[in-house]
């Protein structure tokens, strides 16, 4: 029999173990109590009582209600130990047959790791010095059917810490304080758009047409339209509509759908914030973009460094700002200048590095080739990407003075793309050309490319001020956060392959 069968089979008999335990309690009387109502909190009671001494605490006799898990345990005959783990964090138990009762306690010593329980007592401080509460009454609340992970090697397996992600969040602390992290931005984001007159709003998150971003989309179908339903790959054609509308400061904090691959990078649900603001352009963006930043890790940080797979990277000086072949060049001093608009020494240098352009067929999108396979990645310090080609960005206003390029830029950090923005294109007769070309692009086999949004076309007729439009990957800022080496570490719930086993 190999160790994992065992070790499987060995879980199982402690979960026979444990229902058998359930069932004769049953017989007693127990029915899943719901009347408790504890009144304090793990981390509470350490940080407000941190500095009492025994003498303190022994005169004061602080009452404390407080209910958890029990997380481990020592049993020393008439009186034991056992870690409460609550929503806060970890404390100390005593517990002692003469206080609770005889049976209480024989009761007690029937109950296992995972139990969640309810304590009445009072605090005190152990001869080692550790705030503990002394229980006068310990009732079970809850009995857990289904063993801890090994203490010793905790939870380390991805896929059964995603598949489980309740058992995750108990058994591994540092878990919780990721998602914890993440409402807090969400919160501080929020209050930064909120503050500077940007109103929140909320777009559908089925669309007749997929658009404002090139990929592929989930479709479904409404029975009672009898129509097929896009869910959305981005909300930008609904949020412009709404600037057309006068709305000349919006955010939403969105769900996105993207049917494409996974990776430590992507996940098909993913999370953004796009905002757009009338009477900007992309380099306000900048600006703004870099003050919502460095507020941001400060916030969270306490300081302005990051420290992000062993690198750490800074906030608190201006972000570089490169264009599409200034970084190019950086990156591979081979090339020249000249070689940049030549097709073919382009892709001869490409084929010599290894990166495959065999079908591109044209230097604009050889170069965006050369620059995901050899710029993105050593972008870690905070950067900016500007000038990009109109080719690769069919939403984007014109450059004036380069006809062939877009006021738009990318920001990368940690070797990621973080923020995607530009000035938007308000040229309805221009966006319909650009619809066009994705069109004629989808119909060559281009699965990713956009569809023809006549709607998005008429409300741009009507006329859309000069307006910049950003969006920000919530789940990657998330990643640099929180030194997580995975997107799926900072969603709770990660899109997983289908498992035999019920999850």
């Amino acid at each position: 029999m190999s160790k994992n069968n065992s070790s499987d089979n060995h879980r199982d008999d402690q979960s026979h173990v444990r229902r058998g335990k359930l069932q004769a309690l049953q017989q007693s009387g127990y029915q899943y109590p719901n009347h408790f109502k504890p009144n304090h909190y793990a981390n509470e009671l350490h940080q407000r009582h941190e500095k009492d001494t025994s003498e303190t605490l022994d005169s004061h006799r602080h009452s404390v209600q407080l209910a958890g898990r029990m997380m481990t345990r020592r049993l020393m005959g008439k009186a034991s130990f056992f870690n409460c783990q609550d929503a806060t964090g970890t404390i100390q138990v005593y517990v002692r047959s003469n206080d609770i009762g005889q049976d209480a306690y024989d009761e007690f010593k029937q109950h296992d790791i995972g139990d969640i329980v309810y304590i009445e007592g009072h605090l005190f401080r152990t001869k080692m010095g550790e705030l503990s509460i002394y229980a006068t009454q310990l009732t079970l609340v809850v009995k857990s059917l289904h063993p801890f992970p090994d203490k010793f090697h905790g939870l380390n397996d991805p896929e059964l810490r995603y598949r489980q992600r309740y058992l995750d969040l108990i058994v591994n602390p540092v878990v919780k304080q990721v998602f914890v992290t993440r409402a807090a931005v969400m919160r501080f984001i929020r209050q930064f758009f909120d503050n500077r007159q940007y109103v929140e709003v909320d777009t559908p998150m089925m669309h007749p047409i997929p658009g404002g971003a090139v990929a592929k989309p989930f479709v479904t179908h409404h029975n009672a339209l009898d129509m097929p339903l896009y869910l959305r790959v981005a909300p930008e054609l609904y949020l412009k509509r709404l600037v057309v509308g006068g709305m000349e400061r919006v955010y939403e904090i969105n769900r996105c759908f993207r049917n494409e691959g996974l990776s430590t990078k992507h996940n098909p649900e993913f999370t953004t914030i796009e905002f757009y603001q009338a009477y900007a352009n992309y380099h306000d963006l900048m600006d703004l973009t870099e003050v919502l930043l460095r507020e941001l890790v400060l916030h969270i940080k306490g300081h302005m460094t990051i420290d992000f797979k062993g690198q750490q990277i800074g906030f608190s000086e201006p972000f570089k700002r490169l264009s599409v072949d200034e970084a190019i060049l950086q990156y591979n001093p081979n090339l020249k200048q000249a070689d940049l608009s030549d097709i073919v020494r382009l892709k001869a240098y490409a084929h010599s590095i290894g990166v495959d352009v065999t079908d591109v067929v044209s230097s604009d999108l050889v170069r965006m080739e050369l620059f995901d396979k050899t710029v993105e990645k050593k972008l870690i310090q905070p950067t900016f990407i500007d000038t990009y080609p109109t080719i690769v960005s069919p939403l984007s206003k014109t450059t004036i003075d380069q006809p062939d390029c877009v006021d738009r830029f990318e920001l990368f950090i940690g070797g990621m793309e973080i923020a995607n923005a530009f000035s938007e294109l308000n040229d309805p007769d221009d966006q319909a050309k650009r619809f066009q070309q994705q069109v004629n692009n989808r119909e060559s086999g281009d699965e990713e490319a956009m569809y023809f949004d006549q709607t998005y076309i008429t409300a741009l007729e009507y006329g859309m001020p000069p307006t910049a439009g950003e969006g920000i990957g919530i789940d990657r800022l998330l990643m640099l956060l929180t030194d997580q080496a995975s997107i799926r570490d900072v969603i709770l719930f990660p899109q997983l392959r289908p498992n035999t086993q019920s999850d």
